[in-house]
């Protein structure tokens, strides 16, 4: 779905002629949790969610988190959806067996820095990983699931945008109200600077601050001419980070989030690209759901989080998964 203009602007017209619509889903949402036990995975789990519909930064921070819980000596497996997927699972995904149809895009990043399970039922997701050997699960997406309990919740947010409208789907882009969500939540995490005013929002709640940081290989595109593409929940921002990074943006073209591209369209952008004598660049999400005879065309940009302060990450991270102690 391509995330609705109105949803990031103020109050308009349309938000409010579906805004009757919006609180029918908070509602259906709230029932359900009402309705659900929670039941809990052998090994603890870890959260990683949002209250907006698209993207704002959760796959890399569930990445980042995955980095900082092996530096501590745990085994740690990712659990997902695996929207856009046929799978249902739960099934470990196999880099060498598995693409975007079958798994999703997300379950393809996570599966290339830890050992991944995709289920449509998280609980027995959860219950497959820790059989398979998972000490602990980072759980990417999922804070409105109410099947599997959750040890820890960190709920990202895009800084920029914050909550968008403040509305409910489809009148806006919340999952839920922000009273509701944050109040089941451990900690937020604001993706780049706060201009939002997120952390005032999120108080008393510990509020950590990261920004998504282009890898060193990416200074090749500093000052190179570039056709940027994207079909993530909100593509301005990846094509602000190329800006940002020093490239020239001759020409951005969006698509909707979890597209799936064919060769046609690759080939037809690669053509503009080579018109307008540029390089064409999309996110490493995008670059999965690339046709694999068309991924030597484009250029993805790596991107890492970088947190403002490590020492508090670190501190969320004790109430779960202490280091472990190094054998003598």
């Amino acid at each position: 779905m391509k995330t609705p203009g109105f949803w990031y602007r103020p109050d308009g017209p349309a938000a409010r002629l579906l805004s009757p619509l919006g609180a029918l889903y908070g509602l259906a949402g709230r029932l359900r949790r009402a309705c659900t036990t929670p039941r809990r995975a052998p090994v603890p789990v870890i959260c990683i969610g949002n209250l907006v519909a698209g993207g704002a930064g959760k796959t890399p921070v569930a990445i980042a988190v995955a980095a900082a819980l092996k530096d501590r000596g745990r085994a740690v497996g990712f659990l997902t959806r695996g929207h856009g997927g046929a799978e249902r699972g739960p099934l470990a995904v196999d880099l060498a067996r598995h693409d975007t149809a079958a798994v999703g895009d997300e379950a393809l990043l996570l599966a290339a820095h830890a050992p991944t399970w995709v289920a449509r039922d998280r609980a027995a997701g959860a219950q497959a990983a820790a059989a398979a050997g998972a000490g602990l699960l980072i759980l990417d997406d999922g804070f409105q699931n109410p099947h599997l309990h959750k040890d820890l919740s960190l709920v990202v947010v895009d800084g920029a945008v914050g909550f968008g409208n403040g509305r409910l789907v489809p009148a806006g882009p919340l999952r839920e109200p922000v009273a509701e969500g944050l109040a089941r939540a451990d900690a937020v995490v604001v993706m780049g600077e706060d201009r939002a005013g997120i952390a005032a929002l999120a108080a008393p709640l510990p509020v950590l601050h990261a920004r998504l940081e282009p890898t060193a290989e990416a200074a090749a595109l500093r000052e190179r001419p570039v056709l940027a593409f994207a079909g993530i929940g909100r593509p301005e921002k990846f094509f602000a980070t190329l800006r940002d990074l020093g490239a020239l943006v001759v020409e951005a073209v969006p698509f909707p989030d979890h597209h799936p591209f064919t060769p046609n369209e690759v080939m037809r952008l690669a053509e503009r690209a080579a018109a307008l004598g540029a390089t064409p660049v999309t996110t490493a999400k995008d670059a999965a759901r690339l046709p694999e005879a068309a991924r030597a065309m484009v250029r993805v940009l790596p991107v890492t989080v970088a947190w403002r302060d490590p020492a508090a990450l670190d501190r969320l991270l004790d109430r779960v998964a202490p280091p472990v102690p190094e054998s003598v």
